[in-house]
């Protein structure tokens, strides 16, 4: 790869002009300032961009640096001298110790150990590093409860002090995007009931979207958290203190003497809108995990276009986009001494921030200014858990009520000539329509989510906005004209794994073309009369924004 002087270089000298078209000034979008871009971001001296790493640290000062030249605001930590680009976030990172957890269980045919990666993965606990829990078990079916949904999964179940058992996922023919958000609350479910500890077992629906060998690939995974301005980590159930998955063999002894076997449970879990009863086990289990935690600490990168109408600048629309990625894979047994472990992320998502930065370029340099003021977003922590958007969410620059949209970028996969564009949360306010409406005019059409088992809306730093009340999307290529193929190949392939660097077969001229999708969707965002509305009687809108204007829908 080229140095990164000479890339840094590159990107900067790369502005193409704007040139007359449809709207007063049309912007241009130059497929080799997109490569400049990624090129910079995913050369191997950045180390794979991980959260916390010296090489994050210089794709922020990159990114702050792009937007410094085309004169926007900082909006990041605010100091003596005023804001400046970066909001520096405190991570907790723990990792395990050198005991390996274990899981135990003592039932009617006497006890049976499990360690973890082996038919069990055991969740850390950074405040207890010591972790030694025992408690008897009730399984609570999928543990949910939602009236809107008929769930109430806790009935007649007394699960104070107790570890509480889960199917994983949600009953079939729930909505696959609420059924992931409720799915996501299951902890705090069990921790308002009383329990102290929560394990999950497959369904024969969730074991084939995410069988155990992948599961296990990421057991030694760190655990992230961020710590808030006071100091304190973030941690939605702090009252669950012990959790683990279950593989076949641990699932079974934790029914053993049951009335009801697993098989029976996952055949009733596997009929549409099957909601398996819940009833105390037998069982009990012994939980003992070391832990080990330290602080790092990691920058989002914000900047402000401000809005040229007098009565909508005060109204924000948020682009993000993804900085970090996953750093560099340890070595295995037997690994050649010059084999590439570096993960560089040129898609995932090198090419989701060079899209933001020609969108906020095309901003900036046209003479006639978005209406509503845009925050760019380059945020940390995503693949951690999305958690430097959630971050931002809650300790927004600017009132999280003057926030009034968000568009997130992450991993466009610029392997193919796309046709149509996935927002994943188009169904729930009029951001769909906005994103229709806005990408006609190049030919590209608005396809519905093409993989609803994967729950991609709640995987995505957007979802951290919705949460906060906000309408939001998440973009990304589509399946059409070869997309689906390419979609597949890449998610068995080069998806988090070293192989996603510069020698690919990136079609640059895609990422001109995406990058211009996105600018029109924007500035639709930014301009339109109305801001984007949640649907009325949506879900999320209800839930995470009830006193909000809706739109009919």
């Amino acid at each position: 790869m080229n140095r990164l002087a000479l890339l840094a270089a590159a990107a900067t000298l790369i502005l193409p002009a704007a040139l007359p078209a449809q709207q007063a000034v049309d912007p241009v979008f130059s497929a080799a300032a997109v490569r400049a871009h990624v090129e910079f971001l995913a050369d191997d001296l950045l180390k794979g961009r991980d959260t916390g790493s010296e090489g994050h640290e210089i794709a922020a000062r990159y990114v702050a640096s792009q937007f410094d030249g085309l004169g926007l605001k900082p909006a990041g930590d605010a100091d003596a001298d005023g804001r400046g680009w970066l909001q520096r976030i405190t991570f907790q990172k723990t990792e395990r110790g050198e005991t390996p957890a274990t899981l135990t269980v003592t039932g009617p045919g006497g006890a049976r150990s499990f360690t973890h990666a082996g038919d069990v993965l055991v969740g850390l606990n950074a405040a207890e590093p010591k972790l030694d829990v025992t408690a008897p078990l009730v399984f609570v079916g999928y543990g949910l409860e939602n009236a809107r949904f008929g769930l109430d999964d806790y009935a007649g179940l007394d699960v104070k002090g107790k570890i509480v058992v889960t199917l994983r996922g949600y009953p079939k023919g729930l909505p696959s995007e609420e059924g992931a958000h409720l799915s996501a609350t299951k902890a705090m479910i069990a921790q308002a009931h009383g329990a102290i500890g929560m394990l999950s077992i497959g369904t024969i629906q969730s074991m084939k979207a995410r069988p155990w060998a992948r599961m296990v690939q990421f057991a030694d995974e760190p655990g992230f958290t961020w710590v808030s301005p006071e100091g304190v980590p973030f941690d939605e159930a702090p009252g669950i203190r012990a959790s683990a998955s279950l593989d076949d063999p641990a699932a079974e002894a934790v029914f053993a003497g049951a009335p009801t076997t697993i098989a029976a449970i996952r055949k009733t879990a596997d009929r549409a809108g099957g909601k398996p009863r819940g009833f105390a086990l037998k069982t009990s289990v012994r939980i003992k995990a070391d832990s080990v935690s330290q602080r790092v600490t990691s920058p989002n990168v914000v900047a402000i276009l401000p809005g040229s109408d007098p009565k909508l600048k005060d109204q924000y629309v948020v682009l993000s986009a993804h900085l970090d990625h996953i750093g560099v894979s340890p070595a295995k047994p037997g690994d050649a001494p010059d084999k590439d472990r570096i993960n560089n992320g040129a898609l995932d998502n090198g090419a989701g921030i060079a899209t933001m930065l020609e969108v906020a370029r095309a901003m900036a340099q046209s003479p006639d200014k978005p209406r509503r003021s845009i925050i760019f977003l380059a945020s940390t922590g995503e693949e951690k858990g999305l958690l430097g958007a959630d971050y931002f969410a809650r300790h927004p620059s600017v009132p999280v009520s003057q926030i009034v949209g968000n568009v997130d970028l992450d991993m466009p996969l610029l392997l193919y000539p796309f046709t149509d564009v996935i927002a994943f949360g188009a169904d729930h306010s009029t951001l769909g329509p906005i994103v229709a409406r806005a990408v006609a005019p190049m030919g590209v059409k608005l396809s519905p989510d093409p993989m609803p088992q994967e729950t991609i809306f709640v995987r995505s730093d957007h979802y951290k906005f919705v949460k906060q009340g906000v309408p939001a999307v998440f973009l990304a290529t589509g399946y059409a004209n070869g997309g689906e193929k390419a979609w597949g190949d890449f998610l068995s392939g080069a998806y988090h794994r070293p192989g996603d660097d510069m020698s690919q077969a990136i079609d640059w001229q895609a990422g001109a073309r995406f990058a211009e999708a996105n600018y029109r969707i924007t500035r639709a965002m930014a301009d339109g009369d109305t801001p984007p509305l949640w649907f009325a009687k949506d879900f999320f809108g209800d839930l995470f924004a009830p006193q909000a204007a809706k739109a009919a829908r």
